[in-house]
């Protein structure tokens, strides 16, 4: 549970540096940074702590984690994570307004619906735990301890 508090809470972290920065630097919500650099930088940042979470239960344990113990330590990391930056755009929605979500290309944000922003975390959290289990399943395969033959 620490190494998924710890990893969880580094990839959030990390994730609400990348929004911070790249809202003050590019305003508009349209633009490529944001469509295209934004998932792909979440994504690897996500498989990339849940393979360093998952060596350092090996370095606690001393031995190569089961594939059940490297599933649950990223299936635990992304929790965190997902939570974790799905309260930080409920706090930012507070502070900032919708004016950072882009409800339709082209769109600077606006008008957007308390149903349309539960989605919206809903969404989020869903998919970071789907996007966990996949990086979890494919690390911990490879990492695992396998049976003596």
């Amino acid at each position: 549970m620490k190494t998924s508090l710890k990893y969880g809470l580094l990839i959030a972290v990390l994730a609400m540096a990348w929004v911070l920065i790249a809202h003050n630097v590019i305003s508009n919500p349209a633009s490529m940074v944001h469509q295209l650099g934004t998932p792909i930088f979440f994504n690897v940042l996500q498989f990339a702590l849940i393979y360093l979470g998952i060596k350092a239960v090996e370095r606690e344990k001393g031995d190569r984690p089961t594939f059940k113990e490297g599933l649950k330590t990223g299936i635990g990391i992304s929790v965190v994570y997902g939570l974790t930056l799905a309260l930080f755009f409920v706090v930012v929605l507070a502070v900032m307004g919708s004016k950072w979500m882009a409800v339709e290309p082209g769109s600077h944000g606006g008008n957007v619906s308390r149903a349309q922003m539960a989605q919206a975390f809903v969404g989020f959290f869903l998919l970071s735990l789907v996007f966990g289990l996949i990086y979890s399943t494919v690390i911990s395969f490879f990492l695992a301890k396998r049976a003596a033959d």
